[in-house]
């Protein structure tokens, strides 16, 4: 394979309802880029049929790399994937939430601005419970980091490698998403949020509950709080 533009890290959890069209429509997509790409598939604590389709997804398309998280977690996957990815820009995104018009977009505006990370600001939500949820968690976290991001979860985040803050990202939850914007935050680097006009999930079932949400504005407290002791 030529030297590797575009790395795409795609987390997996219980995704087996679409995970085969979605990454067809990517690399179809990918394709009319012309630059040489790699999706690195990362599932992490599957308990349905996704790892074995992301083998056959494997052996099917060339450019697509599989590997399997020793443990669950959407920020374990984003830094395994990372870890392994050889391309020069570097992005990871959900791939439930992400068309393929997003992603080639995004990986664009890569080109264009190429020391700033680029990432989505997601203006649709399901509905007005998590519309809420989301606004109050990026209210929370603006005030405790001085962060000037609307969407701390929007993903794609796309970066070039050459960003060291990427492989300062210690957390294996949903927090990483968070962690990365502090990073960017703390070293100056200039952050692009392009607007994307989100329309659902591809499938399966969103892992965002009560529960969840109350892990994140807890680990949020706990992040600042961290930030503040002495090292």
């Amino acid at each position: 394979m030529k030297d590797v533009v575009f790395s795409v890290v795609l987390p997996v959890y219980n995704q087996e309802d679409h995970i085969t069209s979605v990454i067809s429509e990517y690399s179809q997509a990918l394709d009319r880029l012309n630059f040489p790409y790699e999706i690195i598939l990362v599932t992490n604590g599957c308990r349905d049929n996704s790892v074995k389709l992301c083998f056959e997804l494997e052996k099917k398309i060339p450019q697509i790399r599989h590997i399997e998280s020793p443990q669950q977690g959407w920020g374990s996957a984003v830094r395994l994937g990372l870890s392994v990815a050889r391309g020069n820009i570097l992005c990871y995104t959900n791939l439930a939430r992400t068309t393929p018009d997003v992603l080639v977009l995004l990986l664009l505006y890569s080109q264009t601005f190429p020391d700033a990370v680029i990432k989505a600001n997601r203006k649709i939500r399901d509905n007005w419970v998590r519309r809420l949820g989301s606004l109050l968690y990026n209210l929370q976290c603006r005030a405790l980091f001085d962060l000037s991001y609307w969407d701390i979860n929007g993903t794609p985040k796309v970066f070039s490698r050459k960003f060291c803050g990427w492989q300062e990202l210690q957390e294996n939850s949903d927090l990483i998403d968070l962690e990365f914007n502090i990073v960017c935050r703390r070293t100056n680097q200039p952050v692009l949020e392009i607007p994307i006009f989100s329309h659902g999930r591809h499938g399966g079932k969103s892992t965002t509950s009560w529960r969840s949400a109350r892990r994140l504005y807890l680990g949020a407290l706990r992040l600042w709080w961290q930030l503040r002791l002495p090292s």
